[in-house]
């Protein structure tokens, strides 16, 4: 049984940077790609970075890049994702998610990824 959670949200200000961190425990991974989508209240979960588990290819929304940096530690099976200049508009509950498919390249799609955590919350002030 595959299960992902995540950790390190919370309440900074606007400015001010965050990591949050996703632990992956059950199945065995191969050539994955781990990814963290956002969900605001009221607006649609939307993509925010994905990385894969071997190679280390990114892919990223318009919207963080440059400020965001998603990482991946294979051996303790963990993603993590670096966000730098936060924003009031980068307020949401962000989620870990695992695509186990083999395509050879980063989804951006939530329908591709097969496992999620039960996220945490970011909330920056103004």
């Amino acid at each position: 049984q595959v299960r992902l959670v995540e950790s390190g949200g919370g309440l900074v200000q606007a400015g001010a940077s965050l990591r949050v961190s996703c632990a992956t425990s059950g199945g065995t991974f191969g050539d994955v790609t781990m990814g963290w989508f956002r969900q605001a209240p009221g607006k649609e979960r939307e993509f925010v970075a994905g990385i894969r588990r071997i190679g280390g290819m990114t892919l990223y929304a318009d919207s963080v890049k440059g400020r965001f940096t998603i990482s991946r530690d294979n051996a303790k099976r963990a993603v993590y994702l670096q966000m730098n200049s936060l924003k009031p508009e980068d307020t949401a509950v962000y989620y870990c998610a695992l695509d186990q498919a083999r395509t050879g390249i980063v989804s951006a799609n939530g329908h591709d990824y097969d496992y999620w955590g039960q996220g945490t919350q970011v909330t920056v002030s103004s």
